[in-house]
């Protein structure tokens, strides 16, 4: 499992945990009933936080940072299938009642997230009819999101796909600059380095990204969205339609 999170001071939150969108939504009655039980972690980047298979024995509000969900292979290969920064939830099979996770959850990106113990959710939840709600509907945003991704990595070209993760990715760390490897893009988008390269190489050339060594910097975002298919204004347009529907 990679090293252990590190316990850091928690910002002032005047009884909510303002850095996660889904905590914010919930009542001031089941903040009081969630907060004590919520640790304020740095995450590390690479930092794996689920394995698939193994029990999950923590759950994850993500503050800041990137996280994606990862499908493997029994020969090795992998293809990222969620991707999450701040306001997202890791651990939704517990919510469920389930306790193992199907994928990898890794952190792209450094930043912080709330942990909780699973018991410990498991037991407020009857108690916390709003929370529950949230995250039965942030469950359906990633099964939507990851339903786009599969027809994407099916249907699209490497530069397509490379172009939509980049725009998720920025949107979800909330920063244009991402650290990222090409052998790392490649396992994400479940293709050959060489590939990647190539694609990553056109963007480079039509004036989109510049990089560096371990990091990508968006600097035309415009251009960008004109590069990716139509995957990423799908995925934005349900998420928009969702939220509006429960307002």
């Amino acid at each position: 499992m990679g090293a252990p999170l590190m316990v850091v001071p928690a910002p002032p939150t005047n009884g909510k945990s303002a850095g996660n969108r889904i905590l914010q939504t919930i009542p001031q009655k089941e903040s009081e009933l969630l907060l004590p039980k919520l640790e304020f972690m740095r995450l590390r980047i690479h930092q794996i936080l689920h394995e698939p298979g193994e029990p999950v024995k923590s759950v994850f509000f993500v503050d800041k940072g990137l996280v994606s969900i990862v499908n493997l292979q029994s020969d090795g290969k992998s293809v990222e299938v969620g991707l999450m920064g701040r306001g997202g939830f890791v651990g939704l099979p517990v919510v469920d009642g389930f306790r193992s996770s199907p994928n990898r959850a890794v952190a792209q990106a450094e930043g912080t997230v709330y942990r909780m113990d699973t018991e410990a959710l498991q037991q407020l939840l009857p108690r916390c009819p709003v929370l529950e709600r949230q995250l039965h509907r942030f469950g359906q945003q990633v099964t939507m999101q990851a339903m786009q991704i599969a027809a994407c990595n099916r249907l699209h070209e490497v530069d397509e796909r490379l172009a939509r993760w980049l725009l998720m990715s920025v949107d979800a760390l909330g920063s244009n600059e991402l650290p990222l490897t090409q052998e790392l893009l490649g396992q994400m988008l479940g293709t050959r380095r060489s590939s990647v390269s190539v694609a990553a190489g056109m963007l480079h050339k039509a004036g989109v990204i510049a990089y560096t060594r371990g990091n990508v910097t968006v600097t035309d975002r415009a251009k960008l969205e004109e590069a990716a298919c139509e995957c990423y204004a799908t995925i934005q347009n349900q998420q928009r339609r969702w939220e509006e529907e429960t307002q």
